[in-house]
C-alpha cells in the first residue's frame, strides 16, 4: 500500500492519480486506532473557519437541498470576482481546483498535442495531459540551491510547439514561489515567440492554490496576457477543502471557451453558500495564516535542530531532504507507525529522497516532533 499519491501508467488503463491511503487503511497496516491518525500529507488545515458552524446550523442554503444549485453560481461568482478584483465575466467555478484544471485540459489540449510541465510539481498536470492523449514535455527545475525556480529559458524553448504550459507558484511540492518577474518575463517571451512564428501563444495555466500564504497574486497579468489562466481554491488558506470549490480567473473570452466543458451542478448548494460567505468575510484568513506562519517557523526550526534538512517555505507545508530515497522511506515508515502520514514520492520521482509535511495545529506538530526525535535517536545509536 502506498500511503501517499504517485502517478502511474497502467498497461491496460489510462494514466491516473493514485489515491492516498485512508486513515482506516493506515491504521489497519500499523495496528493503530484510526482516530489517532494525523494527515501531514494533504496540505489541508486542521479546522475550518468559525463561520462554518453557524452557517450549517442556520440551514439556509443557496437552494433547498432537494434542488440543484443555480446553474450560473451567480452569488459565488460575484463573491469570487470581488475577492480577486475582477469582473464576474472573468470567473469560472469548479468543484475544486482539480475540476478547473480538468476543464482547461479538455478545452485547450488536443489529442496528439504537447504540454510543458516544469518538474517537480503537482502530479495532476501530467495526469490530465496524458488523459487527453497528449505528450508531456518535462523541464527540470533549477534545483534546491536556486529555490527550485523554473528554468525560464528552457520552458520557453519547450513551449514553442506546446498547447499549454502548466505552472504553479508557490510551487507544490517545493514550497517556494517563483522569483519576482519570472512568470511575467516568461509570458512576454512566449508572446514574442508566437508572434515571430505567426501562431497563437500557448495557454499558460498558473496554479495559485497557495497564493494567500504569500499575499500576492499575478491575476493582474491577465489584463496584458490573454493566454493566462490563474487558478485559485478555497481548499488551502480558507481551510475548506471538503467543500471542493475552485476558480479559474481569466479574460472573458477565455472563460467563454472554458464554460462549455463545465459539468452541470458539480458544486453543491452547501458548498456554494459557505464559500460565498467565506469569500465575503473581510478577515476570515487572518487566524489560519497566523497559525501557519507561527507553526511553520517553530516546526521547521525544531526539526532542523534534531538534524533534519528542512528547506525554506512560504506555504503551509515543509519539504525535508533526507539525502537518499532509502532514508526517506525509513523515516516515512517510522512516522506512519506513529500514526503520522507524510507525503512521500515514488522511486523515479526527482524528490524520492524527500518528504513533504503539512503544517498542522501545535499539538499535532508536537506529535511529529516527538516521533522525529525518536527516529533520530534510533539511527544514531
Amino acid at each position: 500500500m502506498s500511503p501517499t499519491p504517485v502517478t502511474y501508467t497502467s498497461p491496460t488503463g489510462p494514466v491516473a492519480y493514485s489515491w492516498e491511503a485512508t486513515d482506516e487503511e493506515v491504521a489497519a497496516r500499523y495496528g493503530l486506532d484510526p482516530s489517532t491518525v494525523v494527515r501531514f500529507d494533504l496540505n489541508t488545515s486542521p479546522t475550518p473557519p468559525a463561520l462554518v458552524e453557524g452557517l450549517l446550523a442556520a440551514g439556509r442554503f443557496e437552494a433547498p437541498l432537494s434542488e440543484y444549485p443555480p446553474t450560473d453560481y451567480r452569488r459565488l461568482v460575484e463573491a469570487a470576482a470581488a475577492r480577486y478584483e475582477v469582473s464576474p465575466a472573468e470567473i469560472l467555478v469548479g468543484a475544486g481546483a482539480d475540476e478547473i484544471l480538468d476543464v482547461v485540459g479538455k478545452t485547450f489540449i488536443p489529442a496528439g498535442g504537447r504540454a510543458v510541465v516544469p518538474t517537480p510539481t503537482y502530479a495532476m498536470y501530467r495526469v490530465l495531459t496524458e488523459q487527453r492523449g497528449a505528450t508531456v514535455v518535462t523541464v527540470p527545475r533549477l534545483g534546491a540551491a536556486a529555490g527550485w525556480a523554473l528554468d525560464r529559458d528552457a520552458v520557453r524553448t519547450a513551449a514553442r510547439d506546446a498547447s499549454v504550459v502548466w505552472l504553479c507558484s508557490p510551487n507544490n511540492p517545493t514550497a517556494l514561489a517563483e522569483p519576482d518577474g519570472t512568470i511575467r518575463d516568461l509570458l512576454v517571451g512566449l508572446a514574442a515567440d508566437a508572434a515571430a512564428a505567426g501562431r497563437p501563444a500557448p495557454i499558460v495555466v498558473l496554479d495559485e492554490a497557495y497564493a494567500e500564504f504569500v499575499g500576492t497574486t499575478l491575476i493582474p497579468l491577465t489584463d496584458e496576457h490573454p493566454n493566462l489562466i490563474v487558478v485559485r481554491t478555497a481548499s488551502k488558506a480558507y481551510a475548506l477543502a471538503g467543500l471542493r470549490v475552485g476558480f479559474a480567473v481569466a479574460r472573458p473570452e477565455v472563460i467563454a471557451r472554458l464554460n462549455p466543458y463545465r459539468p452541470p451542478g458539480s458544486v453543491s448548494t452547501v458548498s456554494i453558500t459557505l464559500v460565498t460567505e467565506a469569500l465575503r468575510h473581510p478577515t476570515i484568513l487572518e487566524a489560519n495564516l497566523a497559525r501557519v506562519e507561527r507553526e511553520r517557523t517553530r516546526l521547521g526550526d525544531t526539526l532542523r535542530a534534531i538534524g533534519w534538512t528542512v528547506g525554506p517555505s512560504v506555504t503551509n507545508f515543509l519539504l525535508v531532504d533526507f539525502g537518499s530515497a532509502e532514508r526517506a522511506a525509513t523515516v516515512a515508515d517510522g512516522l506512519l507507525a506513529a500514526g503520522l502520514v507524510p507525503r512521500s514520492f515514488g522511486a523515479d520521482h526527482p524528490l524520492a529522497d524527500h518528504l513533504r509535511l503539512t503544517i498542522r495545529d501545535p499539538h499535532e506538530n508536537d506529535r511529529l516532533i516527538t516521533a522525529a526525535t525518536a527516529l533520530e535517536k534510533e539511527t544514531s545509536t
